[in-house]
């Protein structure tokens, strides 16, 4: 590594260094690419799997852009505001290290590794009957689930709500990382493991 690149702290704050992903699924698809800013300005898009290289805390901007209805996600009011997304993730993560005094960046990998669902089920068509059937889900995928599954509970809890949507990020990361019941992104990986378990 140069050495231009071996002290970028993401926001000029937090170290991603010494971050350890401890699930071997996604150690190769989780990245941790140093940064200050986390925007890529779309470069991976037309690359097959290429997402694997952009930093994890983009993605989790990207996902909080998606606030529109359900099947036209950026048609709402954060569709293309990547800017006032990052600063959602921004001051979520001073929140997280206020309530924890750890640093944000390894809460949210834990959160992630927690809340991705390892099953899913799939339709398969045979001869004109429709079969539900368990399959694995891919690393890729797992993050992707994982990203929406908390962005989604931020979104259930701060409609109609006085909580600010920074607050609701911090905790419902803290909660996911804790593996708590009560965290959005926990229930949904452990109802789809269910439904999954139920089709195989």
């Amino acid at each position: 590594m140069s050495k231009s690149t071996s002290n970028l702290l993401l926001f000029r704050k937090w170290d991603l260094t010494n971050i350890q992903v401890n699930d071997p699924g996604l150690q190769r698809v989780l990245s941790l690419k140093q940064c200050i800013i986390p925007m890529s300005f779309g470069r991976q898009e037309h690359k097959r799997f290429s997402k694997a290289n952009v930093n994890v805390v983009e993605r989790l901007a990207n996902k909080l852009m998606h606030f529109g209805k359900r099947y036209a996600k950026n048609t709402g009011r954060m569709g293309g505001k990547k800017a006032r997304s990052i600063n959602i993730v921004k001051t979520a993560f001073e929140i997280i290290h206020l309530k924890t005094g750890e640093n944000p960046i390894s809460i949210l990998v834990k959160a992630i590794e927690n809340a991705s669902p390892n099953e899913d089920t799939t339709r398969i068509v045979y001869g004109g009957t429709v079969y539900h059937v368990s399959v694995d889900v891919s690393p890729l995928r797992r993050i992707d689930l994982a990203l929406r599954f908390v962005t989604e509970g931020v979104k259930e809890s701060t409609f109609s709500n006085p909580k600010t949507v920074e607050e609701a990020l911090a905790d419902e990361i803290i909660l996911s990382a804790q593996n708590n019941m009560s965290s959005f992104a926990i229930k949904k990986r452990n109802e789809q493991e269910r439904v999954a378990m139920a089709s195989r």
